[in-house]
């Protein structure tokens, strides 16, 4: 079979764009299986995603020729093979529904990714790695240690070439150095419908406004807390007879399946970057 590739890209709006690219491809011998293509009336930004098989051109050669073409049209693009699972590290604190539900998915084949290692503050969840046969760190932090566990944590993350990182209910606020080191590359599970209660014990804060329903948030991870790019979200409808344990049970759910959502859409190069906000090609 041809190899598949996945071509992401977006430049300044200008009449043309789908025309150049799709011509490209046909020229490197390029076959388009999928495309999908956004207008940002509000920036002024194209977006575009093609998902092709070419056996005519080697990724070097394709890589070569969508830099001239990048050049021509302003454009940040990116190339992967459509092939490789994401290499990616997950960081967890003492709630292990988010992680044991992405485990099943990945061992299941339901998520293209590659879970290289475990990390977490807390020791609960090392049998569960080594069930799947993963590496599992254990790296307490303090207010004393944060620096240093940080500098552990990216150790690993480098180490293993991870190309995302998952805060899988990971319950340490990251710094901005850290922030900015996994900038564009960090998932976080929100267990709140942002940008209601953002911070800590948001289903506490739901109880208290008497809100009847409650949400959650995946989202890229920014040094303004709770505050990034949002990549999915959904809701579950509760009523005034629930307790804060009742919202918690409920709301396992929700997160499990918005965070996987999230997960599967960018390790399938499905999510672009809009300054604050995204561009989902689902």
């Amino acid at each position: 079979m041809s190899p598949t590739y996945i071509l992401t890209l977006s430049c300044p709006d200008q009449p043309g764009i789908v025309h150049g690219v799709a011509g490209l491809l046909f020229t490197l011998g390029g076959n388009i299986t999928e495309a999908a293509q956004f207008n940002d009336a509000q920036t002024g930004l194209f977006f575009m995603r093609v998902q092709f098989a070419c056996e005519q051109t080697t990724q070097a050669g394709l890589e070569n020729a969508l830099a001239e073409l990048a050049a021509q049209w302003r454009m940040s693009t990116e190339l992967k093979r459509a092939d490789t699972k994401m290499s990616t590290v997950i960081l967890v604190s003492q709630h292990g529904h988010c992680l044991n539900d992405l485990l099943f998915r990945f061992k299941s084949g339901l998520l293209p990714i590659d879970i290289r290692a475990i990390v977490s503050n807390h020791r609960d969840f090392y049998q569960l790695a080594a069930s799947y046969n993963i590496p599992f760190h254990h790296i307490a932090v303090t207010a004393a240690s944060k620096a240093d566990a940080e500098a552990r944590q990216l150790d690993i993350i480098r180490n293993e070439g991870a190309e995302l990182v998952v805060l899988a209910r990971y319950m340490q606020v990251l710094s901005d150095p850290m922030c900015r080191a996994l900038s564009g590359k960090a998932i976080n599970i929100h267990h709140s419908f942002l940008p209601s209660f953002k911070g800590a014990r948001p289903y506490y804060q739901a109880l208290d406004r008497g809100v009847k329903l409650i949400g959650a948030t995946a989202h890229y991870v920014t040094a303004d807390l709770d505050e990034g790019p949002i990549i999915e979200q959904d809701v579950a409808r509760v009523d005034h007879s629930l307790t804060v344990d009742d919202l918690t049970s409920i709301g396992r759910d929700t997160e499990s399946q918005v965070l996987a959502r999230a997960v599967k859409w960018h390790s399938e190069h499905r999510v672009l970057l809009n300054g604050h906000k995204t561009v989902i090609f689902k």
